[in-house]
């Protein structure tokens, strides 16, 4: 995209409003969003870039573009998953937060229906991307460009939920208080469906669950395995599992990630994260003599810290 000044975003900024809910699955939202205060110097180098992407209520115009990485990067040309489908519901809509590229729309369309065949009821979508990706105020460090998605582990019920229940409504827990498997009394057949579905799915690079969860798909698969390998234990997830599409073809600004090893990653790898190290990391040490120079706060990352063509797509009417 050519480069555009910034200042029309002055503008743009002073006038968006934009919720302020927290950013996880089990976290409840808004039915009436207070809006965020418009910054004084939206031009200053140093505002932090979620301050700015987070303000922005609309997509771009035109053609979809990937720019940059899963977790530093922008999205042009976004398009929103219709907040009720046939086999989806989108959920807290205060977030605003159900922006992706068109390919990822397009892939969790087909899964709702795919999963729904398989027996999961539907699904139960929670973050995606903003308006125009970027990094957001509250939550996630990835979710940037437009090809991530949150899909809640609770099936979707047999009517339209109303407004207060997308927003109230937490998502549902499927690992066992000890973190070591699932919890046979929440855990379903539709559960292994609707992971492996996803994992089945060709332009899915790989998926997030929690350690246990993967533990469960892995002593469930049988003989057929060869989707495992795109499973990714990580930490959390476990009222939620995150899809990550491949860079789609052609968008040269795409940043792409190495894929996940060829190997299902149902052996040591996993056995790491049931170590009661792990599982009950004990406190550090306070240190024996006090700092002599306090640490500095992490910086925060700004528009200079991402893609040139991001300051485009955020100055774009």
């Amino acid at each position: 995209m050519r480069s555009l000044s910034l200042a029309p975003l002055a503008l743009v900024l002073a006038c968006a409003v934009a919720p302020v809910p927290p950013a996880l699955a089990q976290d409840k939202g808004s039915v009436d969003p207070k809006p965020l205060p418009p910054l004084a110097h939206p031009e200053d180098p140093k505002t932090p870039a979620k301050q700015l992407f987070g303000r922005v209520r609309t997509p771009t115009t035109g053609k979809a573009e990937v720019i940059g990485f899963y977790a530093k990067g922008c999205l042009a040309g976004a398009i929103a998953l219709p907040v009720n489908g046939p086999a989806w519901q989108v959920m807290r809509l205060s977030r605003n937060r159900n922006w992706g590229h068109p390919v990822l729309v397009d892939t969790l369309e087909t899964l709702a229906l795919r999963a729904q065949k398989a027996g999961w009821p539907g699904l139960l979508v929670g973050d995606m991307s903003q308006p125009r990706g970027g990094p957001m105020i509250t939550g996630h460090a990835s979710h940037q460009v437009g090809l991530d998605a949150d899909i809640w582990l609770t099936p979707m019920p047999d009517r339209e939920l109303t407004r207060r229940e997308r927003e109230e409504t937490s998502a549902t827990m499927v690992v066992a208080k000890s973190r070591e498997d699932v919890d046979p009394r929440v855990w379903t057949p539709g559960h292994f469906a609707v992971i492996s579905t996803a994992a089945k799915l060709p332009n899915v690079e790989r998926i997030f669950v929690n350690a246990a969860i993967k533990k469960a798909l892995c002593r469930e698969a049988g003989s057929d395995r060869a989707w495992l390998h795109k499973v990714r234990p990580y930490w959390g997830h476990d009222y939620h599992f995150h899809i990550r599409l491949k860079c789609p073809p052609g968008e040269t600004l795409c940043k792409s990630q190495p894929p996940p090893p060829a190997d299902e990653g149902c052996g040591k790898a996993l056995a790491w994260w049931f170590r009661d190290s792990v599982l009950h990391p004990r406190p550090p040490k306070p240190p024996t003599t006090p700092p002599k120079v306090k640490p500095k706060p992490r910086p925060q990352l700004t528009l200079a810290g991402l893609p040139p063509a991001c300051r485009a797509v955020l100055a774009a009417p």
